[in-house]
């Protein structure tokens, strides 16, 4: 009975690694089904409306019995602002990545996603929304990790190198070549500069839409609700663009297959389960904890990638990755740093505070 109880408290104490490992195997699978949805002919655009109208049926009934006490009333200001955070960030964020992702790799899709913490943390200093400091380490670690992130992203995307041999896999057969080469992503080099450029924009805005959640979630603190507002209006927002893009009624047929597989995975398991995880995680261990474990969504989708599809990795790719995941690290030791400071000064000042009040009733006794 004791060793169950101790096996129990285990178990228990594990969870939150168990969570984010969770968490990174769902971002790989969301990056490798849209490479394979979209390879087999599905419109990106068209992927994009699914998707969130996938995400928005699945939070609605959550958002409603959940949340219903905490929602405050909308506003039109609210929702106006809403509407606008959700075509800036979600919307074109999501369509440039679904229609680079068409140019580029499942890996290469994974792999710049690890920026999105450093450009956050550069959108936010613009703004005055987060504090540097050049004269202590943690400052200057925020910074140089952030450059750091940025040119492995240009690095990845830029400089390939010699292909890596492993398993005499770059020796392929034709008829492997026939049925694969969508899926490898086997472009030229104009496609995959202008899938990279693709990409890195989607990047910068959903940062931007990181950083306008702030105010937003000051007004409206039901997370839940917004999240499943914001993927609606998005959707509405996905399905105009859409339209005026893909006229053709077969372009929007959803068949028993990788695409409705693609776009129920990414509306139901990243924006419904994901989501819950994620915040459980922050809560229970800090965001911190949670963004530390992000590369490892690189290195499954690299591994899945290689294994499942046969794709190529280059050495220019390689070292561009280790120059991304340092310069996260280093974001990430730094915001770190300068959190534990500022805890440790709020004890230490209400410490303060606690010895002069005691010391002053001392005195009055």
């Amino acid at each position: 009975m004791k060793s169950l109880v101790e096996y129990a408290s285990v178990v228990e104490s594990r969870k939150p690694y168990i969570a984010v490992l969770f968490i990174q195997f769902v971002y790989a699978g969301m990056a490798l089904l849209s490479k394979a949805a979209t390879a087999r002919g599905m419109n990106p655009f068209v992927f994009v409306v699914y998707r969130q109208a996938f995400a928005s049926v699945a939070l609605a009934p959550f958002a409603i019995f959940l949340e219903s006490k905490k929602a405050p009333p909308l506003s039109n200001g609210l929702l106006c602002k809403i509407f606008l955070v959700s075509f800036c960030g979600l919307t074109l964020s999501l369509n440039l990545y679904y229609s680079a992702i068409n140019y580029t790799t499942a890996t290469f899709a994974a792999a710049t996603t690890n920026t999105i913490p450093a450009i956050t943390f550069i959108m936010a200093a613009a703004l005055r929304m987060e504090t540097v400091s050049i004269k202590h380490v943690p400052g200057i670690a925020k910074l140089m990790g952030s450059a750091t992130a940025v040119s492995g992203a240009l690095v990845f995307a830029l400089v390939k190198g010699p292909p890596l041999k492993y398993m005499n896999w770059n020796q392929a057969t034709p008829n492997d070549h026939i049925q694969d080469s969508s899926i490898k992503g086997c472009c030229s080099s104009g496609e995959w500069i202008k899938g990279s450029l693709l990409m890195i924009s989607a990047n910068i805005l959903w940062s931007l839409w990181f950083v306008l959640q702030g105010p937003i979630v000051k007004q409206y603190p039901a997370k839940l609700r917004l999240t499943a507002l914001q993927c609606f209006f998005s959707c509405i927002q996905s399905a105009c663009w859409a339209v005026g893009v893909e006229r053709n009624p077969s372009g929007w047929k959803l068949g028993w297959d990788v695409q409705l597989l693609a776009v129920a995975y990414c509306g139901i398991t990243v924006n419904g389960i994901s989501y819950w995880l994620q915040v459980w995680t922050i809560q229970k261990k800090g965001p911190v904890f949670a963004s530390m474990f992000t590369p490892l969504a690189l290195i499954i989708t690299a591994i899945f990638s290689v294994f499942l599809w046969k794709e190529t990795l280059h050495l220019g790719s390689v070292g561009g990755a280790i120059l991304l995941v340092g310069g996260l690290y280093g974001v990430l030791w730094g915001k770190n740093k300068e959190e534990g400071k500022s805890v440790t000064n709020e004890h230490n000042a209400e410490a303060k505070a606690e010895i002069k009040l005691e010391c002053i009733t001392h005195q009055e006794r």
